[in-house]
């Protein structure tokens, strides 16, 4: 069961699409604005993705330079003959590979989803563009042919006779209610009698 609000709700709604089904132009802009919208995520997500790349990069340089020192060390102690040192040396040499492969299996993922950002970027940026021509060609025939759903809404009231004394719309409004008001009134007296 629908309460007041949800009426009023759904009646809006309907209006709405009402009003954008019969002013495609409106649509045009709101779908631009979200393509924009989505564009300058991407192009954050693109920076992020970058950094992690660059901080990905770094820790496996980190990484490298540990794995020389660490295979330097198992080779010295393999020659002063401290095999105990030269098998712990390897064991982490062989974690300190493993730890690299993983680093640089994230930084091959990562690099992967820039590819896919920088497309998804191409698509939108290319949708925009569309969306933008066809809504500067929507607004172009509007200006030949005035549609009569935004007429309201593009006249600013302040420099139209609305604002004024004389209002001819009010005028024939009010002289119609009258009018009706008048053959209810005879129609209410005829059941009278």
């Amino acid at each position: 069961m629908y309460n007041f609000k949800d009426q009023v709700t759904r009646f809006l709604e309907e209006r709405l699409d009402e009003f954008l089904r019969n002013n495609p132009h409106l649509e045009l802009q709101a779908l631009e604005e979200q393509l924009k919208e989505q564009e300058q995520d991407t192009q954050k997500l693109i920076v992020q993705l970058q950094r992690k790349e660059a901080s990905l990069q770094q820790e496996i340089m980190a990484i490298a330079e540990q794995i020389q020192t660490w295979h330097s060390r198992v080779s010295k102690a393999q020659a002063a003959g401290r095999q105990d040192l030269a098998e712990a040396a390897k064991e982490r040499e062989a974690a300190l590979l493993r730890q690299g492969n993983q680093v640089w299996g994230q930084m091959e993922g990562t690099k992967q989803r820039i590819v896919q950002a920088q497309q998804l970027l191409q698509q939108v940026q290319q949708r925009r563009q569309e969306v933008k021509a066809k809504f500067a060609e929507q607004v172009k025939s509007d200006r030949t042919y005035s549609n009569s759903y935004t007429t309201g809404w593009e006249k600013d009231f302040s420099t139209t006779s609305y604002g004024k004394s004389f209002d001819p719309l009010e005028a024939e409004f009010q002289k119609w209610e009258l009018d009706d008001e008048l053959e209810q009134m005879k129609r209410n007296m005829g059941k009278g009698s």
